[in-house]
């Protein structure tokens, strides 16, 4: 068979999930905290005809190499900072800088998130949509525990610390506020749904143990109440690889066609 059939179809897999990832960037572009998706190609072993050689009493000569084909090479998260969305909501958040929210689950697994549409449960918990508890600087819940039926106001400070105002004209501030953890490659998270993203040995160096910490302080982002964070898809960038996979795509269906051509030419041969 023609290696340009095979080169052909390997094409058409890359191109696909190409495809596949400008789809799913798409249908994200208004989740909050989105972060898109990036597909980088590879090529594949090359099948080396001869080998090339130095110079003498004649001039060296090149490699003769027919290569085989493309693959991918990496599906990368971009993590750059995505569009604010003002929405007056207290306990809607959105980081300004480096850093992740911290969540964790009924069985204690920390996950991080960039999406900070956050609400207080009947306990005074500081939780995400899905329930999950929201953690401080110090990696425990944020909460008010049982003064929330008394409290008449409150607000989140840039430093993630709650003041709040109860229904005896007293104002006060918590210890400590919504924490950040910092990751050292966020390209390496790995995402698990429900815009939260699962530490790997990829991005931190100790998963088990987040670098959390107060937010606004060392090269940790600022907390912004009353705002979100959108995703940071951008469609006419979309659109544009669409086409661009597309065109690739039928490019290497014609690899294939044609090669099937060829191929009826020599099975024609013999009448």
């Amino acid at each position: 068979m023609l290696r340009s059939m095979y080169s052909g179809i390997g094409g058409l897999r890359g191109f696909q999930t190409k495809l596949d990832v400008i789809g799913n960037n798409i249908a994200n572009v208004n989740t909050t905290g989105f972060k898109k998706s990036r597909v980088e190609f590879q090529d594949i072993l090359s099948q080396t005809m001869s080998g090339g050689s130095a110079p003498g009493d004649l001039g060296g000569t090149n490699p003769k190499q027919v290569g085989l084909g493309s693959a991918i090479a990496a599906i990368d998260v971009i993590h750059t900072q995505g569009g604010f969305m003002t929405t007056s909501v207290p306990t809607d958040l959105a980081i300004e800088g480096n850093g992740f929210f911290m969540v964790k689950d009924a069985t204690d697994q920390v996950f991080v998130t960039r999406a900070g549409n956050f609400s207080f449960d009947r306990d005074g918990n500081l939780v995400n949509s899905n329930g999950l508890f929201v953690l401080d600087s110090g990696g425990a819940k944020v909460t008010l525990g049982t003064t929330m039926d008394k409290i008449k106001s409150y607000s989140i400070g840039a430093d993630g610390k709650i003041t709040y105002t109860d229904d005896a004209g007293k104002t006060d501030t918590t210890t400590t506020g919504v924490g950040i953890a910092m990751v050292e490659n966020p390209a390496g998270l790995e995402k698990v749904g429900a815009n939260l993203y699962k530490l790997t040995a990829s991005a931190t160096e100790d998963p088990a143990a987040p670098k959390w910490g107060e937010a606004n302080k060392e090269a940790r982002g600022a907390i912004r109440a009353g705002i979100l964070e959108m995703s940071n898809v951008d469609l006419s960038e979309e659109f544009t690889e669409m086409i661009v996979a597309q065109r690739g795509f039928q490019a290497n269906s014609r690899i294939i066609t044609t090669s099937d051509s060829i191929l009826e030419e020599l099975v024609n041969l013999k009448r």
